[in-house]
């Protein structure tokens, strides 16, 4: 597996959950922001996607609900008040590593030098 699809992999349900909390969203348009984004860093074949939101829905961290838009039935996710909660752990522990990784990085770089 390349380096970026295990980034990818590993940040999957934060990422979908921040989306989600703009507003709910069906699958496509989820697979569609995920993509535009991130300039196709983010981007996420239905063989991760759907999982990760079956696996959420499970959890309680999203509900669904069916919605007929332009004569076709969609399912829409949405954000649960404790899939906010999760979001918010979630974001404190990325920028916690965020910080380590650019602390980390930033040594490295002067050790370069």
């Amino acid at each position: 597996m390349e380096p970026r699809d295990q980034m990818r992999k590993g940040s999957t349900d934060f990422v979908i959950l921040s989306l989600l909390a703009r507003r709910a969203m069906y699958g496509y348009e989820i697979s569609q922001q995920l993509e535009h984004s991130g300039n196709g860093f983010f981007e996420m074949k239905e063989g991760l996607l759907y999982p990760a939101l079956h696996c959420m829905q499970e959890k309680g961290w999203v509900s669904t609900d069916w919605q007929v838009v332009h004569g076709r039935r969609r399912k829409y996710y949405t954000l649960t008040r404790l899939g906010r909660e999760v979001l918010g752990e979630q974001a404190a522990e990325w920028k916690a590593f965020l910080e380590q990784l650019h602390a980390l990085l930033g040594e490295n770089e002067m050790e370069a030098e």
